[in-house]
């Protein structure tokens, strides 16, 4: 992950953000569905060198290290580097764990076959100059591809519950939602992709038996629910406001029906560019 959390997140330090709680835990029990498909969408394969920008714990690297693909992950944060390096070795995948910013990639232009990003670069503050970088890095005629969660989704929904508690962003930060948006994005790659796929998506989420130990588990493990909650912690009421507002969102896009565990479907955005150029 790179750069503050989401529009909700306290003010903290980038990588400090990310490394409270155990994101390692929640990327390896819940978000490790959104890797394969974009890894399949973007066609990658044994031999190409692919580069997974704001990686975390390698969501999407690891799935395309198990093509036989030459990847290379890069994040802000090394606690989240060395969760997936240690994740790695662990499924016998050779992935190279490097610490970086996606605004400012350290590689030369060209130098993958295809870029990725898994809710990841879409959290970095300069949309255009991430675009850019994403692009850069990539050789003409190779792809882009990301996930991003949607604003109008359950997880757009699930920031701004957490937004009316938290300290407001700069008045001129773009939302990190925004990436979401198919217009948006064809805005920022612009012409300098040859071709733009554009797909909706749902990861289906059901390890939560109801709705409160949904809430119970992102307050343990999710970083910017934690900086939210730290952030509010002398003020026992809107400690309390927030608890409410959080359950009552768990309630309303529980998907089960009564006596059923909880399930929830995250909707994101699949997108896959090609740069334009030989």
């Amino acid at each position: 992950m790179t750069t503050t959390a989401d529009p909700s997140a306290g003010r903290q330090a980038p990588s400090t953000v990310w490394a409270l709680g155990d994101y390692p835990r929640l990327a390896r029990e819940v978000l490790a569905g959104l890797g394969p498909p974009l890894v399949q969408e973007c066609g990658v394969r044994s031999g190409q060198r692919v580069l997974d920008v704001a990686a975390g714990t390698g969501v999407a690297a690891l799935p395309a290290a198990a093509t036989g693909a030459r990847v290379t992950a890069v994040d802000i944060t090394p606690e989240l580097l060395a969760a997936g390096r240690a994740e790695a070795e662990r499924l016998g995948l050779e992935v190279e764990w490097r610490e970086g910013d996606a605004q400012d990639l350290p590689f030369a232009e060209g130098e993958f076959d295809v870029v990725l990003s898994s809710i990841g670069a879409m959290f970095a503050p300069d949309h255009q100059r991430t675009a850019s970088e994403l692009l850069r890095v990539c050789r003409p005629g190779g792809v882009v591809g990301m996930v991003n969660w949607t604003p109008g989704g359950s997880i757009g929904k699930f920031f701004r519950v957490f937004a009316p508690y938290s300290a407001p962003p700069p008045p001129d930060a773009p939302s990190p939602l925004a990436w979401g948006t198919p217009q948006y994005v064809a805005g920022l790659f612009g012409d300098r992709v040859s071709s733009l796929r554009i797909r909706p998506g749902v990861l289906p989420v059901d390890r939560f038996p109801d709705p409160a130990a949904f809430c119970a588990y992102y307050k343990q493990v999710f970083g910017p629910t934690i900086a939210a909650y730290a952030g509010i912690a002398g003020d026992p009421q809107r400690v309390a406001g927030l608890d409410r507002d959080f359950l009552a969102y768990a309630q309303r896009h529980n998907l089960a029906g009564p006596g059923e565990s909880a399930r929830y479907g995250y909707d994101y955005l699949l997108v896959v560019a090609v740069r334009a150029g030989r």
